[in-house]
């Protein structure tokens, strides 16, 4: 398993194809979570600690063009 909790988020230039896939994958299911319980936070240590549906969204975006580059 890719290890991402020491990653910086705000640089995913840095990242491999496998640990961009699985922060997408935590990405989308932290959406489906907030639609769920919308109150419900995840741990400090976690990457989306504090992050809203719309930064999220916004993550996945960058996500998604940071995999490109990298296949490039």
């Amino acid at each position: 398993m890719a290890n991402i909790k020491d990653k910086d988020i705000n640089n995913l230039s840095d990242w491999n194809l496998k640990e961009l896939r699985k922060l997408k994958i935590m990405s989308k299911n932290r959406i489906s979570a907030l639609e769920l319980a919308p109150k419900k936070e995840v741990a400090n240590s976690h990457p989306l600690y504090g992050m809203g549906s719309e930064e999220i969204k916004e993550l996945i975006l960058q996500i998604q063009r940071a995999e490109k580059a990298l296949v490039k």
